[in-house]
This record gives C-alpha cells, sequence and structure tokens, in this order.
C-alpha cells in the first residue's frame, strides 16, 4: 500500500477528539489487574463500532484480541495493556480517578487508546484497499505484576489459532516521561530487566523487652541482612553488569516492651541475563542464611521469578528504526543509550516472535521534566496519542 502522509495524519486527526475523550474516560475509571472488565468493554465497544472482528473473554477474562486481514499470510502484532496501579490519584483534574486508592499511574490509558485509535484509522484504510499485511491487536490484562502477556500467548493470541493468521513481528509501546513529546525511541537487544521477588522470615526467639539476652532478636538481624545483601551488587557481580537489589518491605513486631519472634523482608532482583539473575538469587540466599545464623536466628528464603528481560530483535529494530525515521525524521527517533531496570511482560511476546518494544515521548513542549510512572501525580500527555497511533499504523502499512 502507497502511503500518504498527508492522508495519514489527516484521518488520524480526524480520530483524536474522540481518542482523547476515551483515553479520560479510560482514566477517570482505572482498573487493577484481571479486573479490567469495564476497559474491556471499551474496547470491545470501539473495536465493534469500527467493524473489526474480535474474541473477547481472554487471558482469565479480560483480554480482547482482534485482527484486520491483509494481503500477506504472516500479520503484525500491535500490543497495548490495560491495567491500573494500587495508587491514589494526586491529580486535580476534571477526569481524575473515580476509584478511591486506584489509578493509571503508568499510562496504561494511554496505550490502550492508542491501540484503539490504531485500529480505527487501519480500519478505515481497509474499507478502502487491502492492508498489506494481517493486523492483530492485542488488549492485554495485567502487565503490572499479573504476568497477563504470558496468559494471553497460553491463550494461542500469537499463532493464529485463536483469530487471523500467526503473528510474524510484534510492537508494543510505553508512553516515556523522560523523552520529548513528539519521539520515539529504543534499543537492540535487552530493553527491561528481569523482575523477580523474594520474601525473607527471620525467625528469632521473642523476648521482653528489657532482657533481650534472653531471647534471639530477628529485627536485629533482619537490619543486617538489609545491610548485608547490597553486597551483592558491590561485591558478587562484575562492575560492568547490571543488576538492582531492593528491600521495600520490612515487618516486625507489633508493641513496644516485647522483642519479637520473627521479622519479614520483602524485595526485588533487577538483571539483564540469566548469569546474572542466577548468582543474585544464590548470594542471597547465602548471605541472609549466613548472617541470620551470626545473629542465632534462621532464615527461610523464598525467590519468585518474574518477568524474564525484554529482549529486543535485531530485525524488528530495524524495522522500527527505518519507519520511525521515515515518518519523523533522524532527529525525533532516539536511540535508547542503557537498558531500563524496571521490568515489562512485553518480554513473553519476544520469546515467540522477534519484537520491539520502544518508548514513547511524553515531556510536554517547554518542559524539563514531568511526574515519573508510578508517581501520583503522572498523567500520560494526551499530545503524544497521535504520535503512537501514527507508529503503529506506519508499521503495519509499511512496504516490504
Amino acid at each position: 500500500m502507497t502511503l500518504d502522509t498527508d492522508q495519514l495524519r489527516d484521518v488520524i486527526q480526524d480520530e483524536l477528539a474522540d481518542l482523547v475523550a476515551i483515553r479520560h474516560d479510560l482514566h477517570a475509571h482505572p482498573e487493577l489487574a484481571y479486573a479490567e472488565q469495564r476497559t474491556s468493554k471499551v474496547a470491545q465497544r470501539e473495536l465493534d463500532s469500527a467493524g473489526i472482528e474480535f474474541k473477547a473473554g481472554l487471558a482469565g477474562g479480560t483480554g480482547v484480541l482482534a485482527h484486520l486481514p491483509g494481503r500477506s499470510d504472516r500479520a503484525i502484532g500491535l500490543r497495548a495493556d490495560m491495567d491500573a496501579l494500587p495508587i491514589e490519584e494526586a491529580n486535580d483534574v476534571q477526569y481524575r480517578s473515580q476509584h478511591d486508592g486506584v489509578m493509571h499511574a503508568c499510562g496504561h490509558d494511554g496505550h490502550t487508546t492508542i491501540l484503539i485509535g490504531a485500529a480505527r484509522v487501519l480500519g478505515r484504510f481497509a474499507r478502502e484497499a487491502p492492508l498489506p499485511r494481517p493486523v492483530t491487536f492485542v488488549f492485554q490484562p495485567a502487565e503490572e505484576g499479573g504476568a497477563g502477556a504470558k496468559r494471553m500467548l497460553q491463550d494461542g493470541c500469537l499463532d493464529g489459532s485463536v483469530l487471523g493468521s500467526p503473528v510474524q513481528h510484534m510492537f508494543g509501546l510505553h508512553g516515556w516521561p523522560r523523552v520529548p513529546l513528539g519521539a520515539v525511541g529504543t534499543r537492540q537487544g535487552a530493553m527491561m530487566a528481569a523482575a523477580d521477588t523474594f520474601d525473607i522470615t527471620v525467625n528469632g526467639v521473642g523476648c521482653h523487652a528489657a532482657w533481650p539476652h534472653i531471647g534471639r532478636d530477628p529485627v536485629v538481624a533482619a537490619a543486617a541482612i538489609v545491610t548485608a545483601i547490597q553486597t551483592i551488587t558491590s561485591r558478587s557481580i562484575a562492575p560492568l553488569e547490571s543488576i538492582v537489589v531492593s528491600v521495600t518491605q520490612f515487618h516486625a513486631g507489633n508493641t513496644y516492651n516485647i522483642i519479637t519472634g520473627r521479622a519479614q523482608l520483602a524485595g526485588t532482583v533487577r538483571t539483564l541475563v540469566p548469569e546474572v539473575q542466577q548468582l543474585a538469587e544464590q548470594r542471597l540466599r547465602e548471605i541472609a542464611g549466613g548472617v541470620a545464623a551470626a545473629h542465632g536466628c534462621q532464615a527461610e528464603v523464598e525467590y519468585q521469578l518474574g518477568y524474564p528481560p525484554t529482549i529486543n530483535h535485531p530485525e524488528a529494530v530495524e524495522i522500527f528504526n527505518t519507519v520511525a525515521r521515515d515518518a519523523f525524521g533522524p532527529q525525533r527517533v532516539l536511540q535508547v543509550e542503557q537498558p531500563v531496570m524496571g521490568g515489562e511482560d512485553f518480554a513473553y511476546y519476544g520469546q515467540v516472535v522477534p519484537a520491539c518494544f520502544f518508548v514513547l515521548g511524553l515531556v510536554p513542549d517547554g518542559a524539563e521534566s514531568m511526574p515519573e510512572l508510578h508517581q501520583p501525580t503522572f498523567n500520560f500527555n494526551d499530545d503524544a496519542v497521535a504520535t503512537g497511533v501514527e507508529m503503529f499504523c506506519r508499521l503495519a502499512l509499511r512496504d516490504e
């Protein structure tokens, strides 16, 4: 399909007011992982209105897969995540969250809106002429810790068994509050980290706070463990390797005059390569056990493997870079210099087909910064919707 840039942008502009209204509606009605019933219904409503075939009820009930046919027998996959976060919103906007303690603090309202927009625009093109390739739209639940991508894959959303053709390449985006509005960017290889979690229970012997020598204090042992496991990064892993070990929870005791018999820690380990991931788990277990024993206590370590690293395939990255530079010019296409140590379940798609995860600039013109992801003042920039829709559409409409 010969793509007229002005025509594409005119069609996007024609849809833009409706898309911003959809984004505000989704922002006002956030839903947590696997509870995205209303959000899923919005996606289904818009697909139905655009005359696009879809299958709902996937990945535990809220996932939606849609498909537009094309001339090729191999589809391009475009993905959006739909879930929100358990955060109380602090934004003073007309469309602020109506659900106490839940908000779209990671921009998934924007991602879902962009995918709806791409479906609407591509649906309009498809009514005029066959698309160069089939397009599969993946509306996925539970990115925030629920591995919704994995469940979409398990349901057959990329292999053609649910709807449409098998997916040849997969693309996903994330609004990024450190990149200027109008810019996009990615990198080859590791884009996001593996995100594992751990729980450490330190068992001691409780006693009266006035006689600590009678017991074995698990609070002191746990505090020493918090400090000691930081040496995993500084002394166990090579300096040029990437790793973050963070203790994010510490729970112990419930009154002033009793030394408790148990303390509990929890946190995350983020790595980019399997060898570092395995060594980190090993050292975490060894350090927790050894430090606890030195304090006369015992440590039980539960280590949960989380999302794998998000690895961008060279072929998919080359497609992205070529399309983006042609569309926006080289000055608006960034090379992401370093991987991001946050986790992302888009990684699962990349384990099945060549995939590229890219960032979409959100920082408003004239601003040096904006609230970060997962902060209560974060708000997806409406002005980025058009760029996101255009990027998805151009990936789908590109010439071979």
